[in-house]
């Protein structure tokens, strides 16, 4: 998780590094001489770099400041947000392949060869089952007792760090409101300094002032959608798990049965 952020961190540096550079080098003027334009000679702008140059007008409009905290907000949102899809990606398991290894392995090797099984397969529903196999020898209540127990630690383990999404959606339309609070004030304070209102000075000042709380909504919203689909995801790994969990202790009763 640290190495994801560190290396997130230092892409978006010298990614923002590179993008100054390239805009110094455009915004320096070039002498030459005039040549009459024909209509053949005249280029339209690509609108990637219209884009581009849009998203950089407004980000200085809104001020460094504030829009330079927003957009960390999205930048560790997103981080951590792509940290917790990998690891539920890497945490899913085909469930109903492994319950027929688990119950294969009782049948031909006992106890131990079915915690090989689980030990060489990757998920929290393969701990869970590990952690069941182990208490096998204590009684099946036992093993219930530990598998319920040991699946909400798993639990725990599949809502890491979701907290702090919740909290970089929560603080992004803060900061934005409080850029606009603070944009106002000073749109006001132009006003009282030139002693009239003008209508071009207040619109100018109050257009400059909802930027940061557009920008704040904006990344509200994406890390919204992150958050919700890594939320679902965990809701799915949960309930696999539990369905999981009473088949294993299905098999593990007929295998007894059976002794």
């Amino acid at each position: 998780m640290k190495n994801l952020l560190a290396f997130l961190a230092v892409l978006g540096m010298l990614s923002f590094g590179a993008s100054e550079i390239a805009f110094a080098q455009q915004d320096e003027p070039v002498e030459q001489q005039e040549v009459p334009a024909t209509p053949r000679d005249v280029v339209e702008p690509e609108e990637g770099q219209a884009l581009h140059q849009e998203i950089k007008r407004i980000f200085i409009e809104g001020g460094a400041g504030f829009m330079g905290v927003v957009l960390l907000a999205l930048i560790f949102g997103l981080a951590i947000a792509i940290e917790r899809i990998l690891y539920l990606n890497f945490a899913t398991t085909n469930t109903e392949k492994l319950l027929s290894e688990v119950e294969e392995a009782l049948e031909n090797g006992g106890v131990e060869s079915a915690k090989e099984v689980c030990r060489n397969t990757r998920g929290p529903v393969a701990s869970i089952f590990y952690q069941g196999l182990s208490k096998f020898d204590e009684g099946i209540d036992v093993v219930e007792k530990s598998v319920v127990a040991y699946g909400g630690v798993q639990t725990g383990l599949l809502e890491k760090n979701m907290t702090w999404i919740s909290l970089f959606i929560s603080l992004a339309p803060m900061l934005g409101f409080m850029g606009t609070v603070i944009g106002m004030i000073a749109a006001f304070d132009s006003i009282e300094a030139a002693g009239d209102i003008s209508p071009s000075l207040v619109a100018g000042g109050i257009k400059v002032a909802l930027i940061t709380t557009v920008s704040g909504l904006v990344v509200a919203i994406i890390l919204q959608v992150f958050y919700n689909y890594i939320a679902s995801k965990v809701d799915a790994l949960v309930n696999t798990m539990e369905d999981a969990s009473i088949s294993l202790i299905d098999i593990l009763v007929k295998h007894n049965l059976k002794k």
